[in-house]
């Protein structure tokens, strides 16, 4: 079920602006239970809502690693998102109209602030498990070294604990793409279309890999146009349904969000700040990911006490948590049979 969280009070940013107020669309299954000892965290990747049944299907369900009848499971739409939480498409106070490219740069540790407010306001002091997937596990690290005793057990999956040179050079190249759209910077949520398409494309090679495409998208062998494949019109499509979802200007702020991150900033490096984590972490790469290849989960593993690392085996590279449904249930669930904490 989709909620509103509305806080009222100024919310100070790390860039040194302070947006007037912030609302918090999130979902949550299941029931707290009266020791109040069985919540599971989830949070989203870049485009991803506060609905996991809706962007991670085979997960939620009775039997699943996010069973509704055992846990209290709670999923918050990212700050600067176009889903319900306060964005660019939010409305500004001061005009009267969306902020579009007037909405501030925030960063992950500001997101985690909000998940924070959240979590006060539903009155969860402690959290059976945060899972964090993609940038959500950007912000599932952050939150994990901000305030260590949060969880008891956490799981972190295809992330990394700082942005990369090679994540930050495909975010770049989106950012070029989508300013060459001459709307860009207009005040309006239509603006940059093209642009938005443009980057999309970009991105989904990183989301894929060769072995997806190259399984999923091979042209036949008597096809009559050689210029023609059709992965061309897969780009298109993909880059028009983002479109048809989402705004460019809340695309391009949680992008710049991923910019922003490094755990060890300001704590002492990467590696002093991992160490604080306190609780039973599970790290998964996934064998093809190209944007978070598996050895950089092994360093986060390796840095975090006590952790312990899987891979899991999939052609569709970075995408494989969404599509390896399976394979994540039987990871999560034997993790938490050998530790002995499950609900």
């Amino acid at each position: 079920m989709k909620h509103f969280f509305n806080s009222t009070e100024p919310f100070p940013l790390e860039c040194g602006e302070t947006l007037p107020a912030v609302t918090v669309a999130y979902h949550t299954y299941g029931m707290l239970n009266e020791k109040r000892d069985n919540v599971i965290w989830v949070m989203h990747g870049l485009t991803a809502n506060s609905d996991v049944a809706d962007w991670w299907p085979g997960t939620v369900g009775e039997g699943l690693f996010l069973d509704p009848n055992k846990y209290f499971i709670v999923c918050a739409n990212m700050l600067g998102s176009c889903y319900g939480t306060t964005g660019p498409s939010s409305i500004n106070p001061a005009s009267g109209n969306p902020w579009c490219d007037d909405f501030p740069k925030v960063t992950i540790r500001d997101m985690v602030h909000a998940h924070q407010l959240l979590a006060e306001h539903l009155g969860i002091s402690k959290i059976h498990e945060m899972i964090g997937v993609s940038l959500g596990g950007f912000q599932a690290i952050e939150w994990m070294v901000t305030d260590p005793d949060i969880a008891e057990n956490v799981m972190f999956c295809a992330t990394d604990s700082s942005c990369s040179p090679w994540l930050a050079a495909f975010n770049q190249s989106m950012y070029m793409a989508i300013k060459t759209d001459p709307t860009w910077g207009e005040p309006r949520l239509d603006a940059a279309k093209d642009g938005l398409a443009t980057a999309r494309s970009i991105a989904l090679i990183s989301y894929r890999g060769p072995f997806a495409y190259n399984m999923s998208q091979r042209d036949s062998e008597d096809k009559e146009d050689p210029f023609f494949h059709r992965v061309q019109t897969y780009q298109e499509y993909q880059g028009k349904k983002l479109c048809d979802r989402f705004d460019v200007y809340s695309y391009v702020r949680i992008c710049q969000s991923g910019d922003s991150h490094d755990v060890g900033r300001r704590r002492g490096g990467i590696k002093d700040a991992l160490s604080r984590i306190k609780a039973n972490t599970l790290v998964v790469g996934i064998s093809s990911d190209i944007l978070f290849p598996p050895e950089c989960l092994r360093q986060l593993a390796d840095n975090i006490p006590g952790s312990r690392f899987e891979v899991m085996d999939s052609n569709f590279a970075h995408d494989g948590f969404l599509i390896e449904h399976k394979q994540l249930n039987e990871i999560m669930k034997r993790w938490r049979r050998q530790r002995n904490f499950e609900c």
